[in-house]
């Protein structure tokens, strides 16, 4: 009957000691661990990508809490399921009922109404909610849920985390501890994995399984062996997945529309979601390309509204039409690297004070300390513009932006000059 068992539940941890890596949540001292240990928890959001123990962290919080526990997939269940567990919850009451943890694993599948319905339990403390999610909860959670639960972010695991759990299974695991096996290499195993825990394991029993000799030398040629299909996977939140995201962007950066239209296939075909892309190309629109053609930023900003309503699979060709656009269009990471020498000035000089005549003045005695005196209104001015000074005095003459050489960004160029003289260098 054990065989039948997954080997990746068969190694399920129940105990926060067992519990492998996320050491920044449930080590000694971190955040999560000592309200565990506190024995309350507030609602709470585990994002992190696929595999790294965000269902068993939950399980396991609820073990050792001696809590209820529901669960429900965000996949196969509504309104109603939430429903029903709340009046169960409710009805209980002091009967068993009381700090219920209801476990919703891919939370960022449900839809505004479905969380919605969750609301008035989580803000009574009728439930306490653990969310799973893949993807950011700043997007794919309503505010109103965010803001009454906590995020924790569950990293990646390492490779020595993952050679780990591989040695692990193969010493004491019930089925494959009593065969043969040697441990030689590890990374084709864990380059097909992704990172991904469970997905590992998976495969590890599928190679044990598949070979075909009694004493097993696991090593890369043995994996790739047996494990045909290796070339098509694309994993959602693995390795692979930012290694295409990475060079889909990076093909629309260099131009190349013919690049960013295959790796937008291979993402499609994956099933990566569409809203994921989207987003992508919004930053990439502002990053990437900027003022060198601002409608570049209306029409990524178009494609993520469009997809949002439309889903796949014509939700492709709007993808398709928003690379093709950026890819073509001119380049400059002007406004980029702008905030960046902005930022990094800001982190280097502090808090300086304001110009007093730019400061706000809502009070008399702002005014009699001369805040906003000797401002001038630039409208009242020839041409909308009078000269004076902006930035704090320690930093005047400081210039962070610098125009592409582009047609748009030559225009602003010419501008500057025209306007600022020679004061930033333009």
């Amino acid at each position: 009957m054990i065989n039948k068992i997954p080997l990746a539940e068969r190694l399920r941890p129940t105990t926060l000691d067992s519990y492998m890596g996320q050491e920044q949540l449930i080590g000694e001292g971190a955040s999560l661990r000592k309200a565990i240990d506190s024995g309350f928890i507030p609602s709470l959001i585990l994002w992190g990508p696929p595999g790294v123990g965000k269902t068993t962290l939950a399980n396991i919080i609820a073990n050792t809490l001696d809590r209820p526990f529901y669960t429900l997939s965000a996949i196969n269940s509504g309104v109603k399921d939430i429903r029903d567990i709340i009046n169960k919850v409710k009805n209980q009451g002091m009967f068993g009922g009381s700090n219920a943890i209801l476990f919703i694993d891919e939370i960022h599948r449900f839809s505004k109404s479905q969380q919605d319905s969750l609301l008035g339990a989580v803000e009574k403390g009728i439930i306490t909610l653990i969310g799973a999610t893949t993807e950011n909860p700043s997007f794919e959670v309503i505010p109103a849920l965010l803001s009454r639960s906590q995020v924790y972010v569950l990293e990646h695991f390492s490779k020595e985390n993952l050679d780990d759990l591989i040695n692990k299974a193969v010493k004491e695991d019930t089925v494959l501890s009593t065969k043969k096996i040697t441990v030689k290499e590890t990374d084709s195993l864990i380059g097909l994995s992704g990172g991904d825990a469970r997905k590992l394991l998976n495969l590890l029993e599928l190679v044990v399984s598949s070979a075909d000799s009694e004493m097993i030398v696991l090593n890369n040629e043995l994996v790739n062996h047996l494990i045909k299909n290796k070339t098509i996977l694309y994993d959602k939140s693995g390795e692979q997945h930012y290694d295409i995201i990475s060079a889909f962007i990076k093909s629309i950066r260099g131009s190349d529309p013919n690049a960013g239209l295959y790796y937008l296939a291979r993402m499609i075909e994956g099933g990566e979601d569409a809203k994921f892309i989207a987003r992508r190309l919004l930053i990439l629109a502002s990053e990437d390309i900027g003022n060198a053609n601002p409608t570049a930023l209306v029409i990524a900003n178009n494609c993520f509204q469009a997809v949002n309503i439309i889903g796949f699979p014509e939700s492709r060709i709007i993808l398709s039409q928003c690379v093709t656009y950026l890819a073509c269009s001119a380049k400059s990471n002007a406004s980029y690297m702008a905030i960046a020498e902005a930022q990094q000035k800001v982190k280097e000089t502090g808090n300086l004070p304001i110009p007093l005549h730019l400061r706000n003045a809502p009070t008399k005695l702002m005014k009699e300390l001369n805040y906003g005196k000797d401002y001038k209104y630039a409208h009242n001015h020839s041409g909308n513009f009078v000269e004076q000074e902006f930035l704090p005095e320690e930093i005047s003459g400081t210039k962070f932006f610098e125009p592409g050489n582009n047609a748009r960004e030559n225009e602003m160029r010419k501008k500057l000059q025209a306007t600022w003289k020679e004061k930033y260098g333009y």
